[in-house]
């Protein structure tokens, strides 16, 4: 990657829901020729804990804590399972600045300004993108807004969809549990793109 790597959104239903407060681990920055970030670690699933539950906590994705743990029941691990973290990152190969999303790897890296004086850090987020039908872009632009408790306006294409699955949708949803939006979202330099929360956080890190 060379750029700044912004994913569509529902626009198209593409999703890339990263704002989840549990979601974020934000570590050192490395110098210009190092690219590693964080440490691998495990931990021990408890009864009640589900892959799913153990991804939140740490900052990870679904598909990328499922990855790392073959052989591990996704809903019932187990009370005592070694739990494999795959918290170590390579960063995109992109300039430090601002918000850079690996595609493939299903990942947001915020770059926060630096103040004199103070270590430079990395933010990342695990995110979801797109459905393989509705291809994620990949695109350079910026962020314009900042919406508190968005609505969503389903395109046609999605509404269509939902009403031929007995699920109809109205023209535009409100905030609350039911907005796939979440309770944020940034609107980017390109019509109908956003970066936003969830109301499926169980989904973060899938396609």
């Amino acid at each position: 990657m060379n750029a700044k790597i912004i994913c569509s959104f529902f626009a198209m239903l593409a999703t890339l829901s990263a704002w989840v407060p549990l979601g974020a681990a934000a570590v050192n920055l490395p110098g210009e020729d190092d690219a590693l970030v964080g440490e691998s670690q495990t931990t021990v699933a408890r009864y009640q804990d589900t892959l799913s539950d153990i991804a939140r906590l740490h900052g990870l994705g679904f598909d990328e804590i499922r990855d790392a743990n073959p052989g591990v029941d996704t809903w019932l691990p187990g009370e005592g399972t070694r739990v494999v973290l795959p918290t170590r990152h390579i960063l995109p190969d992109a300039p430090r600045d601002g918000i850079v999303i690996n595609v493939a790897e299903k990942r947001l890296y915020y770059y926060p300004p630096t103040r004199a004086g103070e270590q430079p850090r990395i933010v990342t987020y695990p995110v979801s993108i797109g459905r393989g039908e509705w291809q994620t872009p990949l695109i350079t632009t910026s962020v314009i807004s900042k919406v508190k408790d968005p609505t969503w306006y389903p395109p046609e294409s999605v509404r269509k969809e939902h009403a031929a699955d007995g699920d109809p949708l109205p023209n535009a949803v409100p905030p609350g549990p039911k907005n796939p939006l979440g309770g944020f979202a940034m609107r980017l330099g390109l019509p109908s793109y956003l970066i936003h929360g969830t109301n499926k956080p169980f989904g973060i890190g899938m396609q």
